[in-house]
């Protein structure tokens, strides 16, 4: 779970305008942060399986946002990829 600040922070930080919450790039963001969090979580509560299927689930919606982001501009899913230091 991400507090309130933290998720303020990443739409400031990601928006691509003055008014935007929910283009792929602060979704990716914040599903990211999300996942990171979690994985962190996993290495104290092994056997957490059902939080692990959320976490999946997230993956995959992550992974697909982030295939629609370099289908329409690979500039900005290249400089994304770079900002969240994901692979690829």
């Amino acid at each position: 779970m991400i507090s309130k600040d933290k998720k303020q922070q990443l739409i400031n930080d990601f928006k691509t305008h003055t008014r935007d919450t929910g283009s792929a790039e602060v979704q990716i963001a914040i599903l990211t942060e999300r996942i990171n969090s979690l994985s962190e979580h996993f290495k104290e509560h092994k056997k957490d399986h059902h939080s692990r299927r959320g976490l999946l689930t997230m993956v995959g919606k992550r992974r697909r946002l982030l295939d629609y982001l370099k289908k329409i501009d690979l500039k900005k899913y290249q400089d994304l990829i770079q900002k969240l230091n994901l692979r690829k």
